[in-house]
């Protein structure tokens, strides 16, 4: 599934907090509805079957309860994203990544066939079962992981085990750590930490750019990988480096055309926003350029990161450039060429914020936008409950102004057909939204510890919390749906100026 996903690591942040976040972009001509819920550790599968490749995991029997952002409509599976378990521990869980025919000529992926005749003819091919995938995931192990490290081997264990039928990129995060999980073919992987100092972009590409196996075979401090994984580079002659230096990119990754439209860029517009005197992006001679396979994966930036930050890249549509999609040069040939990370098709915006300065109550902070971020605010939510606020978690397939994601969805397509028309209504939504949910965020905080609220009282007050900020959300949302309905409804084709009033 197409997906940008920012990390952040806790000294590149404004407040020392571990940050991850990621958008759920679903296929070309199709719109996924998604709630935000609770998992308790009753909810929790023991037997677990995928939808999608009729595997069947028997689970462990231990969960914990935790949040999620899945599919509101089940179908097509759970699909449960981004969230925070009762350890405070988060994961993006997934991004669809790159391979290339070497590597899935040698561990392909593992892929469920359908059974082909009837048993009892001769002919009779019975069914195969496929691989864990995206769809799975998150649900298998999120309940189960008290650090990111943990995450990492526990994912890892289940990936040599059971296979894989795609190729995809996981974040795991606690208060002091984000590690970057991508999986290598259909059964093995590598894993990165991501520094302190610094920040990744990832946008559906493999992207680990250096590996240390003397590290990964030994103190595993800054990475982890599958215990055959050297065994497996050399056997099928994977390693490309000229100079002794491993390049997993190389080895295991794509530099296809189609990155250079639909993958780079959104890696290339987001450092030029990080890091915008660091190097130059423009020009034949640009240091990188939207096409540049050599876009480092991590880099420290120019500033400390923010909340607001994260959300203006992982809405950018390639503003202050030619390829603006929402340009007003109507002679750019290149708007438009490349695919923006604030897309259409964006089901919603996960970020996770790990704040080691809180009591344990209130450390983990669940972003959440839904739709096109181009048009939506983000909005903080506790995680340290046992319920969530009805207006994200009531999502059907009905579209009503009831529910949070229905109505960003009717508020986009509005907006995007008048986009010079409402683009302000857009700007003072997104401030008046965001800064009173700071206000909000800050209040509870201070309260929290000021009345010293007790472990048992916890999860109610923080529950009361997040229905308040859900409350005034839904106030901002409407009068925003109203402006744009005007809006639209004024430059409607059919107008006429004379009135019979």
């Amino acid at each position: 599934m197409g997906c940008t996903t920012i990390l952040v690591g806790k000294n590149a942040s404004y407040d020392g907090s571990t940050m991850v976040a990621r958008t759920e972009d679903s296929p070309s001509g199709v719109f996924r509805s998604k709630k935000f819920i609770n998992v308790s550790p009753e909810e929790q599968p023991r037997k677990y079957k995928s939808v999608i490749s009729k595997v069947e995991i028997e689970l462990p029997n231990n969960p914990v309860r935790y949040t999620a952002v899945p599919n509101a409509i089940l179908d097509n599976g759970i699909w449960g994203q981004c969230g925070a378990n009762e350890y405070n521990v988060s994961m993006s869980a997934t991004e669809t990544i790159t391979s290339n025919e070497r590597v899935l000529g040698a561990d392909p992926l593992v892929e469920y066939k359908a059974a082909i005749g009837k048993p009892e003819n001769d002919d009779y091919v019975p069914e195969q079962v496929g691989g864990i995938g995206e769809e799975d995931i998150y649900t298998i192990v999120m309940p189960y992981i008290a650090s990111a490290r943990e995450g990492v081997t526990f994912l890892g264990k289940l990936l040599e085990k059971y296979g894989t039928y795609e190729m995809n990129g996981i974040a795991f995060q606690d208060e002091n750590e984000i590690w970057w999980f991508e999986t290598i073919g259909g059964h093995h992987w590598m894993a990165r930490r991501v520094p302190d100092d610094s920040y990744v972009i990832m946008p559906n590409q493999l992207g680990i750019d250096k590996f240390d196996f003397e590290d990964a075979f030994g103190a595993k401090k800054e990475y982890m990988c599958s215990e055959d994984l050297k065994e497996f580079i050399n056997k099928y002659h994977l390693d490309l480096s000229i100079d002794g230096n491993f390049n997993p990119r190389h080895a295991f990754g794509s530099r296809s055309d189609a990155d250079h439209t639909y993958n780079t860029p959104r890696a290339w517009i987001l450092q030029r926003y990080f890091n915008p005197t660091s190097n130059t992006y423009d020009g034949i001679n640009a240091d990188y350029r939207p096409d540049s396979d050599n876009l480092p994966w991590a880099r420290v930036p120019e500033k400390k990161i923010t909340v607001e930050d994260i959300k203006y890249g992982l809405s950018h549509h390639y503003q202050g450039t030619e390829y603006d999609s929402y340009s007003k040069n109507i002679n750019s040939v290149k708007k438009g060429t490349l695919r923006p990370i604030g897309i259409n098709r964006t089901n919603f915006l996960g970020l996770v914020q790990i704040r080691p300065y809180m009591p344990d109550e209130l450390k983990s902070i669940q972003w959440l936008a839904v739709g096109s971020c181009v048009f939506n605010a983000i909005v903080p939510f506790y995680t340290n409950i046992n319920r969530t606020p009805e207006y994200l978690a009531n999502t059907t397939n009905q579209v009503t102004t009831e529910n949070f994601y229905w109505t960003n969805r009717l508020i986009a397509a509005l907006c995007d057909a008048h986009f010079a028309d409402t683009a302000s209504h857009i700007e003072r939504y997104q401030l008046k939204v965001q800064s009173q949910s700071r206000e909000l965020l800050n209040k509870y905080d201070e309260e929290f510890i000021e009345t010293k609220v007790s472990k048992e009282a916890a999860k109610d007050y923080l529950e009361k919390a997040n229905d308040k900020i859900a409350k005034e959300l839904k106030v901002q949302t409407d009068d925003l749906l109203d402006k744009a309905l005007f809006t639209a409804s004024c430059n409607m084709r059919n107008k006429f100026a004379r009135s019979d009033a």
